[in-house]
């Protein structure tokens, strides 16, 4: 394998891996704030259970998750060198934005939570967590104004001189359209994620309390699944529209990463959606034939009309090699894309699975004992984690073979190849020894995020002494993780 070829493997592994805890933190940092929340205002010790509960959760993983994404940034300096000096003056703004203001108060007020209960008075203490909760989003939208530089270059201009992009309008980077629409599809899928989170732990809490006659634990359980079900049900609406907008959006800066997720060959008028799909996936689309169907509704998706004309593969590679030269083939991988873009949107099914039957089995009341319930707990938790990275990979992987994807009514010249992007010094003996390196040691944190997020929940069944009575004053320890 080249170094092009093992350095995007490094990337994306380590990118697919440090995705599984980014929306989990964006989405559980709130929900812990409004746990705390309602623990203050009601002064009900079940929910302080809850908060102090998720809270360890939330710490674990975003430790893991820092960790994670610091070697994200070192990747672009080692393995993708040409494409940091090209982009470098542009991409690092919003990175540097993220690490000065978003971060700093992520790490200040985290600590101050953690080690706050008792020294804080209890209204700063609380503003401390929401003020957590405002800087992760904050963090995860200047990654995306990043981001969606790559995906469509506004606010620079190319110099020839020194063949680099040259930043001449930060604002328009932070207000690029692709980043006010994928921003809210991020985030409500991140609410998707920790809200299924929540009441998938919940859940099977509830089931195992009310198994060995914890009546009151059952109840506490029971609002803590009953606030992840509305949560999952208000952030799928959010995906849903939030999805909508970014697909509309799509189809016009990037026509051929929507025509293969479609596996749209040849343009057509009233494009049809394609529910499966058999035969070579190569990227020429011989042999692809469409055997479930729904029709109009890919032009509807990307125009509003069901009977909107739309450009195949085959249509946007003949526009593209007019206007940027023949020689690469601009189609991504044609499989990765239509299934990455089918499982994304059908992993969807265990959040809604585990809405519909908890909403049921905790009617009017009751804290459901069902064995059943806790298995399709446990079965729909990694759901919309799957779902959030395969949308990651078809995202990345479809805007290929770009690393900046030429903007359609921009400056022509801010565009890079993926093949232009990576190091000339490195070599694939040097990247194949840090693949394998960081894959033995993400393989062995992944061990034991594991280990510390089941451990900590079993334990909340095994010290109930630990929740204090109404009247006891429960700021005498940090968030210690012991009991």
């Amino acid at each position: 394998m080249t170094s092009l070829e093992l350095a995007r493997w490094q990337f994306g592994i380590t990118t697919v891996y440090h995705f599984i805890f980014v929306p989990l933190t964006i989405g559980l940092a709130p929900l812990v704030a409004l746990l705390q929340t309602l623990w203050v205002v009601t002064r009900k010790p079940g929910w302080l259970r809850l908060t102090r509960l998720f809270g360890k959760l939330f710490l674990i993983n975003f430790a893991l998750g820092v960790v994670t994404g610091i070697v994200q940034e070192f990747q672009f300096g080692m393995n993708w060198s040409e494409y940091a000096r090209f982009v470098g003056d542009v991409f690092g703004a919003p990175l540097a934005m993220e690490a000065l203001a978003a971060f700093f108060i992520e790490s200040t007020f985290l600590g101050l939570w953690i080690f706050g209960w008792k020294q804080l008075p209890r209204a700063l203490h609380l503003a401390s967590i929401w003020l957590v909760a405002f800087a992760v989003n904050l963090s995860a939208y200047f990654i995306l104004a990043a981001n969606s530089f790559m995906q469509h270059p506004v606010g620079a201009r190319f110099n020839p001189a020194t063949g680099r992009a040259e930043m001449t309008d930060i604002l328009a980077v932070l207000t690029n359209n692709t980043v006010l629409v994928a921003f809210p599809h991020t985030v409500t899928s991140a609410f998707l994620v920790a809200g299924t989170f929540v009441a998938g732990v919940c859940g099977w809490l509830m089931v195992r309390s009310s198994q060995s006659g914890e009546a009151a634990a059952a109840q506490t359980f029971r609002g803590g699944l009953r606030l992840g079900l509305v949560t999952v049900i208000v952030s799928g609406i959010g995906v849903a529209v939030s999805g909508d907008a970014q697909a509309k959006l799509m189809f016009e800066q990037q026509p051929m990463k929507m025509a293969a997720a479609e596996a749209l060959c040849d343009g057509r008028a009233g494009a049809p959606f394609s529910l499966l799909a058999v035969g070579d996936l190569n990227n020429d689309c011989r042999g692809v034939r469409h055997l479930l169907e729904i029709p109009g509704l890919t032009s509807y998706l990307a125009r509003a009309d069901f009977q909107a004309p739309l450009e195949g593969v085959n249509d946007v590679q003949k526009r593209y090699e007019e206007l940027y030269g023949a020689g690469p083939d601009y189609a991504p991988n044609l499989a990765v894309t239509y299934w990455s873009f089918r499982l994304m949107m059908g992993l969807g099914v265990g959040s809604a699975a585990l809405a519909l039957f908890g909403f049921w089995l905790t009617r009017g009341g009751v804290a459901s004992n069902s064995e059943r319930f806790a298995r399709l707990c446990l079965a729909a938790l990694p759901t919309p984690f799957l779902a959030c990275s395969f949308g990651w990979i078809f995202t990345e992987m479809g805007r290929q073979p770009w690393l900046v994807a030429p903007n359609p009514t921009g400056v022509d010249a801010l565009r890079l190849l993926t093949a232009s992007g990576v190091s000339t010094a490195v070599s694939p003996a040097m990247v194949w020894t840090t693949l394998i390196g960081f894959t033995c040691v993400y393989g062995a944190l992944a061990a034991v995020w594991f280990y510390l997020m089941r451990h900590f929940v079993r334990a909340s069944l095994k010290h109930p002494a630990a929740l204090p009575s109404e009247d006891s004053h429960p700021e005498t320890a940090p968030l210690s993780f012991g009991y």
